[in-house]
């Protein structure tokens, strides 16, 4: 059966492009620089704009797998595709104990603690990959859709700003500071018990992002994105209040990273050879960190089963 054309086009999108980064290209024409954008001769092997690679570069590689997801923000598709995806598996897996189908329970802990929950002692233990994690799991489907609220409202608007290297470099570290500062708070007041799960303390990490990028200047641009977070840690801070179980920690932790970073990236996409290719390094490096915590909390599955 034949594919549908949307997907014809992506498919030979991708393999054009996978040619033209290992230099397979067979039929001579004129290349098109993936960092600069410049018109490159046929047998330029670097651009002579930028400096750029023609046979193989981050930049290319990064754009091309960008371009198989599609759209304009395709780190934030995929960061929520992630976030669904482990809340299906996490459901399954909860019902699967529970002897029958219930959308709208709670996750099991035992459940979160295999798929790679904050638990301090684990942690301290050498189980790094249960910093990264929690970023993507959820203890319900309140909790899910919460957190993607918040988060199709202000993570396209980061990416847009930053560029998607730069963003999911952000969206990791920020969320690894989030349950960093969980771990000590839960190790400090609750000697390690419990586990901690969600995506609040990356999109934490999102606001303050944004705020240290306003905090300072003027315009209406900078009072309208001022005003926006300062009524989503508006939101953080009601919910700090309530007695719904929120990780405050986590929350501050994230937002303070963030604003150091909004702080220290300048507020635009890369714009020369040099910053291209120091974004997206830090975005590969994001990248490869939650592979492999992925990759280890598979590999450690089973050792997470309950008495072993």
């Amino acid at each position: 059966m034949a594919l549908p054309y949307r997907w014809q086009w992506r498919v030979e999108k991708w393999r054009n492009a996978m040619r033209g980064f290992f230099g397979g290209d067979q039929q001579p024409r004129p290349k098109i620089c993936p960092a600069c954008g410049a018109l490159v001769g046929i047998s330029a092997t670097r651009c002579h704009e930028c400096g750029t690679s023609l046979r193989f570069s981050l930049v290319a590689l990064s754009k091309s797998l960008g371009g198989t997801i599609g759209g304009e923000t395709p780190v934030s598709t995929l960061i929520l595709i992630l976030n669904l995806l482990l809340f299906g598996v996490s459901l399954v897996a909860t019902n699967q104990g529970n002897s029958g189908p219930n959308l709208f329970s709670g996750i099991s802990g035992r459940v979160l603690y295999q798929l790679g929950a904050r638990q301090s002692i684990a942690i301290l233990s050498g189980e790094w990959w249960r910093l990264v994690m929690p970023m993507f799991l959820h203890g319900g489907l309140l909790h899910l859709g919460m957190n993607c609220l918040f988060f199709v409202d202000v993570g396209p608007q980061v990416e847009r700003i930053y560029g998607s290297a730069r963003y999911l470099f952000i969206y990791v570290l920020t969320g690894i500071c989030s349950f960093i500062a969980s771990t000590a708070w839960n190790l400090w007041i609750y000697h390690g018990l419990g586990v901690g799960i969600g995506a609040s303390g990356a999109l934490a990490g999102l606001i303050g992002v944004m705020l240290g990028m306003a905090t300072g200047r003027g315009g209406s641009y900078a009072r309208e994105i001022r005003a926006q977070m300062t009524r989503m840690v508006g939101y953080l801070v009601i919910m700090a209040i309530l007695p719904i179980g929120i990780d405050n920690a986590a929350h501050f932790g994230g937002l303070a990273s963030g604003f150091v970073l909004g702080k220290l990236f300048a507020d635009r996409e890369p714009m020369n050879a040099g910053e291209f290719k120091r974004a997206y390094a830090l975005g590969w490096l994001a990248g490869l960190v939650v592979v492999a915590s992925f990759a280890m909390m598979l590999l450690h599955f089973r050792d997470s089963l309950p008495g072993k």
